[in-house]
């Protein structure tokens, strides 16, 4: 620590983006002033880029803090965080940096403050490397919705690589405190669902494909269930860009819900696209936890603020949820543990995440 600012460094570990959203987020949350150096060192292009800046400009915005180094390209930057207040706020990349990025960083924040939110944010909405928006809306929000609170999230305008121009509404009221959660019961595949869409200058034809080779796909492993893989169009005014792509949920008896996606690009035939996918559902199905790959990283800050025990059972720890736990032990009083999954078939790769939350309350409540 330099005075009383928390030093991070942002080249560890998963080395990206990521780091600094889980430490500005919670420096935000605990009044702590932070330094953040060698920001995505671990990239091929290091330091700030569009929508790493948006998301630190918010979190400053959200509680009038001080940023320092805030610019496009810079490794260190410093952050003074004031006091959380709600009202309505508006990040923009300009750029198809990914919006659930944004919402990523602010959520946490939003919910601690002194009144309710309504942000407004400004990309891409489906974007590669990122949460696409329809996995925010379908499989992230019900189930951190489990620590007791609600978001609602409007999908005003869908904006693709590489010019973005989506926008995402999210409202939401601050809380008390967050409950732990408890999800370590599968349950068995009760449905499958899901969206192919085309957008701008894409026919139908090709949403029709993905959705068919999905299927295709998903049937040769789950026989007996339904599956409905809608083929989508998006409107014209709801859309702005040329994008194509395809989320698949798997629901659960006991509430889970997994998910694989993809997105199109040019030259990348729209089967491949499709069975993409599928197979990232299916092997997200097969280790037997009860969170996806993308859901596990998301779900730690929530984890570590909440009061109490929370408890998930996941597949193999992706390297986003080691580097999520590390800087939120780091910066808060929360304990976590991972301890591989006993009760079950010794070939599952199966692993219990345990955290005992912080207990954070809400001063302004």
């Amino acid at each position: 620590m330099d005075g009383d600012r928390v030093e991070i460094d942002g080249g560890i570990m998963e080395g990206g983006g990521q780091i600094l959203r889980v430490s500005t987020a919670l420096s935000c949350l605990l009044g702590l002033p932070l330094r953040v150096r060698r920001i995505r060192a671990g990239r091929s292009q290091p330091g700030l880029r569009p929508q790493h800046l948006s998301g630190l400009e918010i979190v400053r915005d959200l509680c009038d803090g001080k940023l320092n180094g805030g610019e496009i390209g810079s490794t260190e930057i410093t952050f003074t965080p004031g006091k959380i207040k709600g009202g309505t706020h508006i990040a923009d990349t300009k750029t198809a940096g990914s919006v659930c990025l944004l919402m990523q960083v602010a959520m946490p924040c939003v919910l601690f403050a002194a009144s309710p939110s309504e942000l407004h944010l400004k990309g891409g909405t489906n974007a590669e490397m990122a949460p696409q928006i329809d996995y925010t809306v379908m499989v992230f929000k019900p189930i951190v919705e489990k620590f007791n609170f609600t978001f609602n999230c409007d999908i005003k305008r869908r904006g693709y690589y590489p010019q973005g121009g989506g926008e995402v509404v999210v409202q939401m009221s601050p809380v008390k405190e967050l409950s732990p959660i408890n999800l370590t019961e599968r349950g068995t595949v009760t449905k499958i669902y899901g969206r192919a869409f085309v957008a701008g200058a894409l026919p139908i034809k090709l949403a029709k494909d993905m959705s068919a080779a999905a299927v295709r796909c998903i049937r040769r492993e789950i026989r007996d269930l339904y599956i409905n893989i809608q083929p989508v169009r998006e409107p014209d005014d709801q859309a702005v860009g040329t994008g194509s792509g395809i989320i698949i949920v798997a629901e659960t008896s006991t509430g889970c819900l997994l998910a694989g996606s993809s997105l199109g690009k040019r030259g990348k035939n729209s089967d491949k696209v499709g069975i993409e996918a599928a197979e990232r559902l299916l092997q997200n199905l097969k280790h037997g936890g009860t969170v996806d790959d993308s859901l596990q990283d998301q779900l730690i800050i929530f984890m570590a603020l909440a009061k109490g025990v929370s408890r998930v059972k996941s597949g193999p720890i992706t390297l986003h949820t080691q580097t999520a736990i590390h800087f939120a032990e780091q910066l808060t009083k929360a304990k976590f543990t991972v301890t591989k999954s006993e009760e079950e078939d010794p070939s599952n790769d199966t692993y219990i995440i345990e955290c005992q939350g912080m207990g954070m309350i809400n001063p302004n409540l």
